[in-house]
């Protein structure tokens, strides 16, 4: 069977180091889409922190946002899945995190929210950094307290998410291993260094895609995805052919099918070529 969809990450994976589309991956893209393909990136991200380069095609139309918080229809302006933490568990969350040298936010309904005094301390987190910086605080809005926030919204959270200071990675990685089991309704993942990035079980890029798949009359065999980052493994795994970067973690390539090039050689590109000629199963 050909492949009737494609799902992508973007940081680390679509995008290079410098955020940017490359050429390649673009005419990659295109190339599908002209076969009929669905194209849909899968993102940590909300959908006002996608780059426009990838909003202004007009053949993209769909959107798994947060990990798999929700699933956007551009076209519709509609969310048309949820995958969210319930507010109960978002508040223990929240009071859990506020014990651990952290700062952390939430995403609901495609909006970032952070406690202002954390929202202040963003810089001291991303050191030598300043587009990270830049990033959590255009698409924060800071709240007096994000916890009596979102106790007075009562509504689920698409995702949380975790900063660490670099004298704290060792303690990321033990949370990143053991957060199952303190809060076994959630599943802790990550994309970049210094994050831990945390949604429900019930959500996450691999439930959200096939939801959509199955919105879409999509079997998922007929269904491809790239990733680089824990937070994908599980949609690679989920998919008809998970690709891997070759710039992803280890745990990422041996969940994955296939093995592509880095994201700064436009991997995902040689891989959509490799896949609408029909390879699935080369490394």
């Amino acid at each position: 069977m050909s492949i009737r969809l494609i799902a992508f990450d973007l940081d680390g994976t679509m995008l290079d180091d410098n955020k940017k589309l490359t050429a390649e991956n673009l005419d990659a893209l295109k190339e599908a889409a002209g076969r009929g393909v669905v194209l849909v990136p899968a993102t940590g991200r909300i959908y006002p922190a996608i780059p426009e380069c990838l909003k202004d095609l007009s053949f993209v139309r769909y959107y798994i946002l947060a990990n798999g918080g929700c699933v956007y229809d551009s076209l519709q302006d509609e969310i048309i899945y949820r995958g969210e933490i319930p507010s109960s568990l978002s508040l223990r969350c929240v009071k859990y995190m506020d014990t651990l040298p952290v700062i952390y936010d939430c995403y609901q309904d495609n909006r970032g929210y952070m406690s202002e005094s954390m929202y202040n301390k963003a810089e001291s987190f991303f050191p030598d950094q300043p587009h990270m910086v830049d990033l959590v605080k255009r698409l924060r809005k800071p709240v007096p307290d994000l916890y009596e926030f979102l106790k007075a919204n009562g509504l689920g959270v698409q995702k949380l998410q975790m900063f660490f200071m670099e004298k704290d990675m060792e303690l990321r990685e033990t949370l990143l291993r053991s957060f199952s089991d303190v809060f076994p309704e959630l599943a802790a993942t990550s994309s970049v260094k210094n994050n831990i990035e945390i949604n429900s079980i019930h959500g996450g890029k691999g439930n959200a895609l096939k939801a959509l798949a199955q919105r879409l009359g999509i079997d998922m065999e007929d269904t491809a995805a790239f990733g680089d980052g824990t937070n994908d493994i599980e949609m690679l795994k989920t998919t008809g052919c998970g690709v891997a970067m070759e710039n992803a973690a280890a745990e990422v390539k041996a969940a994955a099918d296939m093995i592509t090039g880095d994201n700064n050689h436009s991997g995902v590109g040689e891989g959509i070529k490799l896949l609408l000629n029909g390879n699935r199963r080369l490394t």
